[in-house]
């Protein structure tokens, strides 16, 4: 990079809580944060936002006319960015650039316009520009009064990783001074849930998964209490729960005195298809972007990864084994947060680079519970976060404490 970028702010609302405090608070028990719900006629795990997030988003929503027909993803980053544009201290500009994306976009309100459409082969009025994928940054510009480039974006579940990407570049290109990064996702509807259900790779509730397979599972007795079995790379089923949330961050050029960390180094890249949601057995789009990352820099000096880790067997095993072909001896320790709030597509980068930042303002390592844990007690100055989306769209982002 030619120059550190500061993050000067970052907000999210998700299972975890609607503050950074509330999700660090949640980050210290041992508990997930799923639920169970009746999804298409069955029981199904789902990570649904938090009542204190719910609240503020009813309240948004109430708050306008205009927004009471926005789908959820829209309201969830409006108010993401609120707290996030106040916690940096942009109230008093408006110049400021914004990207956002979303993976699945307004999922509800076009199935339910689809639905009306199919029941009586009339279309509503609204049904087209609310639920177009630009949305998001739209309106999330038009609620703050940004003068600056508004960008919406689709690039599946790295998206918001991207976003932070496109801000980078924005920022380092000299264009802009400051850019509002982040994604929205509201993947908690019937289609949705069908889709990642036909995969194969979704989480089975209770009543049908087979005891047996769990009895047999080489892991700790405590891992029966998880539905979600991010990093565990002996399971032998799929576990993969989808969860709703949206992040948004404040990006600001060089190294500002009110950083939470800074960004040291950014890394993307794809990988050959040969089927949909296709990856390597190694990864080689993330060990392309983990090491265009950490370009020339000591190994040992990253002292903890943040994994995508879906809670599938191919997409666990194979960033494991990227890691490993990346850092051989010098293993930093890994952590994930799917176990505990569920994978939420898009979003689900962006929450990854909140754990980081939060672990290097506590220095503290948040570990999965029912993952042996090789800790090596060591304070954590340089934290690397990935994210990958179908099609291996991977991208890798470093962040460094602000010393």
């Amino acid at each position: 990079m030619k120059e550190k970028i500061s993050i000067t702010a970052i907000a999210s609302m998700s299972s975890l809580g609607s503050t950074l405090e509330e999700a660090w608070q949640s980050y210290q028990n041992d508990d997930h944060y799923f639920s169970l719900s009746e999804i298409n006629g069955s029981e199904t795990w789902a990570a649904p936002l938090s009542t204190s997030a719910r609240l503020l988003v009813e309240e948004l929503r109430e708050s306008d006319s205009k927004y009471r027909k926005l789908d959820d993803s829209v309201l969830f980053a409006m108010v993401a960015s609120r707290m996030a544009v106040k916690q940096s201290g942009w109230e008093n500009t408006a110049e400021f650039g914004i990207n956002m994306g979303s993976s699945r976009g307004a999922t509800k309100l076009f199935e339910e316009y689809h639905a009306e459409f199919l029941d009586t082969g009339i279309s509503s009025t609204l049904s087209s520009p609310t639920t177009t994928l630009g949305n998001i940054s739209s309106w999330v510009s038009h609620d703050l009064g940004a003068t600056g480039p508004e960008i919406s974006h689709s690039i599946t579940c790295s998206t918001g990783l991207h976003s932070v990407l496109n801000g980078v570049a924005w920022l380092t290109s000299g264009m802009s001074t400051k850019f509002l990064v982040g994604a929205s996702e509201a993947p908690l509807t019937n289609f949705t849930i069908a889709q990642m259900k036909a995969l194969k790779i979704y989480a089975k509730a209770p009543a049908s998964s087979s005891a047996s397979v769990v009895d047999n599972l080489a892991v700790t007795e405590r891992s029966r209490n998880y539905p979600c079995q991010a990093l565990n790379m002996q399971k032998q089923y799929n576990t993969m729960i989808l969860g709703e949330a949206a992040s948004v961050a404040c990006l600001e050029t060089g190294v500002v005195d009110n950083a939470l960390a800074v960004i040291e180094g950014v890394g993307f890249a794809t990988e050959i298809l040969k089927h949909n949601t296709s990856i390597s057995a190694n990864a080689v789009c993330f060990q392309k972007s983990m090491k265009m990352a950490l370009g020339s820099m000591n190994l040992a000096e990253v002292d903890a990864i943040v994994m995508h880790a879906p809670g599938t067997i191919k997409g666990d095993s194979s960033e494991y084994n990227a890691i490993k072909e990346v850092f051989g001896e010098h293993m930093p320790q890994l952590t994930t947060n799917k176990w505990k709030i569920g994978h939420t597509f898009a979003t689900s980068g962006m929450l990854n680079l909140e754990l980081a930042i939060l672990m290097l303002q506590h220095n503290k390592m948040i570990s999965v519970p029912f993952v042996a844990s090789d800790s090596k007690n060591r304070n954590l100055k340089k934290i690397l976060v990935n994210a990958v989306g179908f099609g291996g769209n991977a991208v890798s982002i470093l962040i460094g404490k602000n010393e």
